[in-house]
């Protein structure tokens, strides 16, 4: 299982394969693709600011329809409790969604350092 940050979330959604390194490609080849609430929040977010065109329930939707990404179903609290560890990073976000990961003990596709230099179970080229 591979959990997605919302940058490839939405680089998933806009069909960009250019952007993510070959090993990432050949991981989601091969594993199935989780995307946690929060990242979903995020884009939203991020729909709201205008830096994407479209809802997040449309990009949802979308990736699950065509290749079967999924909202992952952890417990809140239980990612939460998680969360409270992630202490090296004041954005919510970034901390719900590698405790996401974390929780459903699944790799995270990331092209963000932070997450990179602070997650063991984070991947990216």
């Amino acid at each position: 299982m591979i959990h997605l940050d919302t940058h490839a979330l939405v680089w998933l959604y806009a069909g960009d394969l250019s952007r993510f390194p070959e090993r990432v490609r050949n991981a989601f080849e091969s594993d199935d693709l989780v995307v946690s609430p929060a990242a979903v929040l995020e884009t939203q977010y991020l729909n709201e600011i205008g830096r994407i065109s479209v809802p997040a329930t449309t990009v949802v939707e979308h990736l699950a329809s065509s290749i079967g990404v999924q909202v992952s179903d952890a417990p809140f609290y239980e990612v939460i409790t998680e969360a409270l560890l992630q202490s090296w990073t004041r954005d919510p976000f970034d901390r719900m969604i590698t405790a996401n990961a974390r929780v459903e003990k699944a790799r995270l596709a990331t092209k963000d350092a932070g997450l990179l230099d602070n997650c063991s179970w984070a991947f990216w080229g």
